[in-house]
C-alpha cells in the first residue's frame, strides 16, 4: 500500500512539474514528499527524476515508470468513483433468497413495484426452502420465517404469520369442522413432504402443547400444491397464514382450530454484519418494511 501511495505521489510530482507544486496539491510539505519519491527510488533500485534547482526531468527509468504509474492512478479513481456511484443512490444488482411459498406468494409480486421506484436496481431471486450462506452463496439478503435468527446475521423483522388448518367450506360441509386437534385424525390431511414428521402437527392446547399423528391419501413438498389441493376439495391442510391470507380473505378456504394455532412466527429480512450496507439492499428491507406495515 505504501508504493501505491509512493507511486501516486510520483505521478503528481511529474504532472506538477515541481515538487513544491505537488506537495501542494497533496497536501503535504515539500520535504515529505521529497524524502517519499527518494524512498521510492531506493525501493526501485532506480533513479526516476533528474533534479536541478531549475527543473525537474524524467530519467529512462522515470519515463517508463510514470506510464504504469499513471495508469495505477487513474484506475484508482475510477474504483472510487464506482463505489461513490453506487452510495449516491440505489442500483446494481441485488441477490435475494427467500422460501419457496413465501417468495412466489409475496416477494415476486412486490418485486415490479420496487424495480419502478429503483431502476437502477437489477433483482436476482432465488427461491429454496434450504437456508442459504450468505456469504459463501454471495447473496445480499434473505428472507426467512423462523423464530432463532441466526446470531451471525443482522435481522429486520417485517412482519408475523402462523400455522392455520383450513379446508374448502365445501369439504368441511361434508366431513364437518374439528372441535379438537384429535379429531383430526379422521379426516383427509394432506400433507407436506414425505418425511415421517410431515404426520405429526403440534398444537397450544389448555394443557400445553399437543401432538397430534395426522394422515390422508396425498403427499406434495410444495405449499403452492398443496394450497391447491386444499381448494380443490380434497382435504385438510396447515400453511401459515402468510401463504393462504388471499383464500381466507376471499372465502375459498376456511379455518379451523384458531384457539389451537401455535404462537406467531416472525419473518425477517437478514443480511451480514456490515457497517456499509448498500444503498440497493436498505432499500429494498425499507420497501419491504413499509409494504408490510401498510394495513392492506
Amino acid at each position: 500500500m505504501q508504493s501505491l501511495i509512493a507511486m501516486a505521489a510520483f505521478a503528481r510530482v511529474v504532472e506538477a512539474g515541481s515538487f513544491t507544486a505537488a506537495a501542494r496539491d497533496l497536501g503535504i510539505s515539500t520535504p515529505v514528499l521529497s524524502k517519499r519519491i527518494a524512498a521510492l527510488e531506493r525501493g526501485l533500485g532506480a533513479q526516476l527524476l533528474h533534479r536541478t534547482t531549475r527543473k525537474l526531468s524524467l530519467t529512462e527509468a522515470g519515463s517508463a515508470f510514470y506510464e504504469h504509474c499513471a495508469r495505477v492512478v487513474e484506475e484508482a479513481g475510477k474504483a472510487e468513483e464506482s463505489v461513490a456511484r453506487l452510495s449516491e443512490a440505489p442500483r446494481g444488482l441485488l441477490r435475494t433468497t427467500a422460501p419457496v411459498a413465501f417468495g412466489s406468494s409475496h416477494v415476486a409480486p412486490a418485486v415490479p413495484e420496487f424495480l419502478e421506484r429503483y431502476p437502477e436496481v437489477q433483482v436476482d431471486l432465488e427461491l429454496n426452502d434450504r437456508v442459504a450462506d450468505l456469504a459463501a452463496e454471495g447473496f445480499d439478503l434473505a428472507i426467512r420465517l423462523t423464530g432463532n435468527p441466526q446470531q451471525n446475521l443482522v435481522a429486520r423483522r417485517l412482519t408475523t404469520t402462523r400455522k392455520l388448518v383450513c379446508a374448502a367450506p365445501a369439504y368441511w360441509r361434508r366431513h364437518g369442522k374439528p372441535r379438537t386437534p384429535a379429531e383430526l385424525a379422521h379426516h383427509n390431511c394432506v400433507l407436506y413432504g414425505t418425511a415421517p414428521s410431515a404426520g405429526e402437527w403440534f398444537f397450544n392446547g389448555p394443557a400445553g402443547e399437543e401432538r397430534v399423528r395426522v394422515g390422508g391419501n396425498f403427499r406434495v413438498n410444495g405449499s403452492d400444491a398443496l394450497r391447491e389441493a386444499a381448494l380443490g376439495g380434497l382435504g385438510v391442510i396447515r400453511l401459515t397464514s402468510i401463504t393462504v391470507d388471499r383464500e381466507l380473505a376471499s372465502g375459498r378456504l376456511e379455518t379451523a382450530l384458531d384457539e389451537y394455532a401455535p404462537p406467531d412466527t416472525d419473518i425477517y429480512a437478514m443480511y451480514l454484519p456490515n457497517r456499509y450496507l448498500s444503498k440497493k439492499t436498505r432499500v429494498f428491507i425499507d420497501f419491504l418494511s413499509e409494504r408490510y406495515s401498510a394495513p392492506d
